[in-house]
C-alpha cells in the first residue's frame, strides 16, 4: 500500500521519473502495475532486490518493503550508490538501526529516513509557530492518535511485535520523531502504558495470536525539561480527527487538528478573563492530498527528498533520526512489556 502511495506521488511530482519498481510478491507487482498506469510499459520490473541492484539504473531508491527488512535490502542497495528514502521504522531493533547510521554515514548520496508526518501542511505549520516562540518557552506536548486498527498487509506481516519492532516502533515512531523535532531535545527516560485489549484477539497465524499493542499512553522526559505525552487508540475508527497535537508554554497553547487542518491558538488571560482564542485554516493541495492517504504529507516529503537528491536542499529526516525515532519506540515497548520506566541510557543513547 505504501509502494502504491509512493508511486502515486512520484507521479505527480515535477522532473521526477519512475524506471523500475521490485518485489518479490506477484500481487503487489500488479497493484504497482496499475498506480502507473499508461507508465508502465516503460517501467522495469524486478522480482528480488538482488536483481534489482545488478539490472536498475537509477538516481535515487524509495524502500517501502516490511520492517524486519529494511536491512537486509539496504545491504544490497547502498553499493548502487543512488540516494535512498527509506521508509519508517528504520529498523525493528537498535543494533540493525545503528548499522545503518553507520552506512549510511560513508554513503556519497542523500540518505533519507521516511518521516511523512512532519510534512503534512498543519502539522508542518503547527512546528513552524511552536519553534517561533507562539506558545512562549515550551513545557508540555501532547500528541493524540485515535484511528482503525491495522490493515492487513502482504503474508500478515504486520501482525507481529517480531516483524514490526511492535506497535510503539511501528506506528510511534512518527509521534516519536514529531517529539525530537518539536521539542528540540533528547529523551532521557520513557514510561509506557499500554496492551493488546481490543484488537486482533481472535486472529491465529499458524497457531500464533498477534502480540501488537492496540492502545497506550505514554510519557517521555527530555533533556532539557520538557515533557511529552502520546496518546494511541487503534480502535477509535469513529474519531473526528485521527491526530491531535497540543503545545503547551508559559504564554499559551497550540493546538492542530488533522485532518481538519485547524490551528486552534489560546493566549494566557488570566483567571476569569474572557479567552481570546483564534482559529486558522492550513489548505492542502487537492492533488497532493488525493495522491495518499497522508493528508498530502507524502508529496511535500518527496519534493524536499528530490531537492536533496538534486543537491538543491538539505536532507531534513536523517538516519540517526530515524534511530533515535527506533528506540524511544523501543524503550516504550519495554515498558509497556516489563511496567517500568526505561532509561535511554539503558539502551546506549
Amino acid at each position: 500500500m505504501m509502494g502504491v502511495e509512493h508511486l502515486r506521488n512520484l507521479a505527480i511530482l515535477p522532473g521526477a521519473e519512475i524506471v523500475a519498481i521490485a518485489d518479490p510478491v506477484a500481487t503487489s507487482v500488479g497493484w504497482a502495475t496499475d498506480a502507473l498506469g499508461d507508465r508502465a510499459a516503460d517501467v522495469a520490473r524486478f522480482d528480488s532486490v538482488e536483481a534489482f541492484a545488478k539490472g536498475a539504473d537509477v538516481d535515487a531508491i524509495i524502500i517501502a518493503s516490511p520492517n524486519n527488512t529494511h536491512r537486509d535490502v539496504l545491504e544490497r542497495l547502498f553499493d548502487m550508490g543512488a540516494a535512498i528514502l527509506c521508509e519508517k521504522p528504520l529498523a525493528t531493533t537498535i543494533e540493525d538501526a545503528r548499522w545503518i547510521v553507520e552506512r549510511a554515514a560513508g554513503h556519497a548520496k542523500p540518505f533519507w529516513t521516511g518521516m511523512e508526518y512532519r510534512f503534512m501542511p498543519p502539522a508542518a505549520a503547527f512546528i513552524e509557530q511552536v519553534h517561533a516562540g507562539r506558545v512562549g518557552r515550551l513545557q508540555m506536548l501532547s500528541i493524540r492518535e485515535h484511528r482503525f486498527p491495522f490493515l492487513p498487509k502482504v503474508g500478515d506481516w504486520n501482525r507481529f511485535s517480531a516483524n514490526t519492532g511492535g506497535t510503539m516502533v511501528e506506528k510511534c515512531c512518527h509521534f516519536f520523531d514529531l517529539m525530537r523535532l518539536i521539542v528540540g531535545s533528547e529523551a532521557v527516560r520513557v514510561y509506557c502504558s499500554g496492551a493488546m485489549d481490543v484488537n486482533h484477539l481472535d486472529e491465529r497465524y499458524d497457531g500464533q495470536r498477534p502480540d501488537i499493542i492496540d492502545n497506550s499512553f505514554t510519557t517521555v522526559d527530555f533533556a532539557n525539561g520538557v515533557r511529552a505525552m502520546l496518546d494511541l487508540s487503534m480502535f477509535a475508527d469513529g474519531a473526528e480527527n485521527q491526530e491531535e497535537m497540543s503545545a503547551t508554554g508559559d504564554a499559551a497553547r497550540l493546538d492542530v487538528l488533522i485532518p481538519a487542518g485547524e490551528l486552534v491558538y489560546s493566549p494566557r488571560v488570566g483567571f476569569l478573563n474572557p479567552k481570546q482564542v483564534e482559529r486558522s485554516h492550513i489548505a492542502v493541495d487537492p492533488a497532493a492530498k488525493a495522491a495518499g492517504s497522508h493528508e498530502g504529507a507524502t508529496y511535500y516529503q518527496h519534493a524536499a527528498f528530490a531537492a536533496a537528491v538534486r543537491g538543491e536542499g538539505p536532507v531534513q529526516v536523517s538516519a540517526e533520526d530515524g534511530l533515535r525515532a527506533v528506540a524511544i519506540g523501543t524503550a516504550a515497548e519495554i515498558s509497556a512489556r516489563e511496567y517500568r520506566v526505561v532509561t535511554m541510557a539503558e539502551l546506549g543513547l
